[in-house]
């Protein structure tokens, strides 16, 4: 086979090919409806804009010893009901995250928040997003 009769084979990036634009633009578009950035939360919460409750849903020792400025720690196996109704109103929109990409809990509160028929985003990238920033934390309790 000389040169010029060389197949091209697609790499590993275009092996599957894009979606059509109409698609891309209809995912991409929703996916901003499930989630949020942490530079998005943080200027909210320095500009005092938050029209959100930001839910730490790590364990009460991981948010003692480190956490955003204005998160609410709520583990995610206490969002249910009750603890939820007692304080907060319905409409309320949280804003859930956990230690970061390696870590399930956002997800798993956010399940349990849309199951309870609370308007809910996840926080991407969690505290390690935050941290990627160059976003500080804060010690302490702050449990709900």
């Amino acid at each position: 086979m000389s040169v010029m009769e060389t197949v091209i084979k697609p790499s590993l990036v275009t092996e599957i090919p894009p979606a059509d634009s109409a698609a891309a633009l209809a995912h991409f578009s929703a996916a901003l409806r499930f989630e949020t950035d942490c530079w998005d939360v943080h200027a909210a919460l320095t500009t005092r804009t938050a029209d959100f409750v930001l839910l730490d849903v790590r364990s009460p020792e991981a948010f003692a010893r480190a956490h955003v400025d204005g998160a609410t720690n709520v583990p995610h196996r206490k969002i249910v009901a009750g603890y939820m109704n007692a304080r907060w109103p319905q409409d309320t929109v949280f804003v859930v995250h956990c230690a970061g990409p390696h870590c399930n809990g956002a997800h798993r509160a956010a399940i349990r928040l849309a199951g309870l028929n609370r308007p809910v985003k996840i926080m991407i990238g969690g505290i390690t997003g935050w941290l990627d920033e160059g976003f500080s934390l804060v010690a302490g309790p702050g449990a709900a």
